[in-house]
């Protein structure tokens, strides 16, 4: 079964003779059992199968989304947070001990940065972050190594990571490798197939699609299931099967709502391209795009994410005033949603030091017709002075 098939077909409860299109939103805290024994013994079947036991540990809503994302992802189990961010704390918390070492590659999502000051620190974990690209993992690792955490592309610059490569270095050390593939959400790209451990993805984006959930998923392979089968359940961690019905319904529509997001950010890309303003374009699909020989091997396409930097002779000012004066781009934190975005940012970077004159504005390419999105940053181009 293919990808777009699959999207279709499958997370739609059980294959019973007459049905509804769409499994039902089953909501439930309490599960009644008949006696004792099936109590006992479903309590022990959810150390290793997806059944109902109490509410916090899912219902079958919760368990079709966590079966469609195993199977495009390739992973043996799924488990669903309420935010990505929170999915990307379990994976740390998973892997945190006293005295041990983790890799981050400087691409990461930047509140991880957050999580590793206030939490990982405290508890005698040591953080390094290697290159965006982690080219330098080999030289990093160490015989405390625990956990590599990596993002491919990486935030706002988008920087590749041979994630084959990546991953065969750290499994001969033994180290777990997880990666945030919130950009590819389960579609573009599927990294447990290239060898990655644990796949993060915030289903807030993509997956969602509507910019009306916020939720977090983490796909995980055999070997690395036992570390998540106890601490998210221990922590309370949990989702709404309301979120997860809308996130299935969303997921019937990822594969041509990306290419749609593709084919505007070409075209806009294209425009942006003949800009005198610009001084780069950060879009993976580029040829000139750092490493874009990976990303044509490992990806089937890019979405609507896009980043420019603007010539030195522009200021933060001009750059926040050319975003206000943008009429059909709105500014907002999030992106993956229907709609576009545009944000004057500056890439968090710990390992390689990005100069704070530098100048970035990154867009969301969404749904409009790419026509008014051009003419709409034409005429914001126009005004800056």
């Amino acid at each position: 079964m293919k990808t777009k098939t699959k999207l279709i077909h499958l997370g739609r409860g059980q294959d019973l003779p007459v049905k509804a299109v769409n499994p039902s939103v089953m909501r439930a805290s309490t599960i009644l059992f008949k006696d004792h024994k099936t109590w006992q013994e479903y309590r022990e079947l959810r150390k290793t199968q997806r059944v109902l036991s109490y509410g916090a540990r899912g219902t079958e809503t919760t368990f079709e989304l966590e079966k469609l994302l195993c199977e495009l992802e390739g992973g043996f189990r799924a488990s669903l947070y309420p935010t990505g961010l929170a999915a990307l704390a379990m994976v740390l918390l998973n892997y945190a001990s006293k005295d041990s070492h983790f890799l981050i590659t400087d691409g990461i999502y930047g509140p991880v940065r957050t999580i590793c000051d206030l939490f990982l620190n405290k508890v005698g974990v040591e953080v390094e972050f290697l290159k965006a690209d982690a080219s330098d993992v080999e030289s990093k690792i160490k015989p405390n190594t625990k956990l590599i955490l990596c993002e491919s592309p990486g935030s706002i610059m988008y920087e590749i990571i041979d994630v084959p490569k990546l991953c065969e270095i750290a499994h001969k050390h033994n180290i777990p490798v997880a990666i945030d593939s919130t950009y590819s959400s389960a579609y573009l790209s599927n990294p447990i197939k290239l060898g990655v451990d644990i796949c993060v993805i915030a289903a807030t984006k993509y997956l969602s699609g509507h910019s009306d959930v916020v939720m977090g998923c983490v796909i995980v392979n055999e070997k690395e299931y036992k570390n998540f089968n106890e601490l998210p359940e221990a922590l309370g961690l949990t989702t709404s099967p309301d979120d997860c019905y809308l996130v299935l319904r969303g997921m019937r529509t990822l594969g041509i709502r990306l290419k749609n997001h593709e084919e505007n950010a070409d075209k806009v890309v294209e425009f942006l391209q003949t800009r005198k303003e610009i001084k780069n374009i950060f879009y993976p699909k580029l040829p000139t795009h750092p490493n874009n020989e990976i990303f044509k091997r490992d990806f089937i396409g890019t979405n609507g994410m896009v980043t420019i930097e603007f010539n030195s002779g522009i200021s933060k000012e001009q750059a926040i005033k050319f975003v206000d004066d943008l009429e059909y781009f709105s500014i907002g934190a999030s992106w993956g949603g229907y709609e576009s975005l545009a944000t004057v940012t500056m890439p968090p970077r710990t390992a390689t030091k990005v100069d704070s004159n530098r100048v970035f504005v990154r867009f969301h390419i969404g749904l409009e017709d790419a026509s008014d999105l051009i003419a709409d940053l034409e005429q914001a181009f126009n005004k800056i002075k």
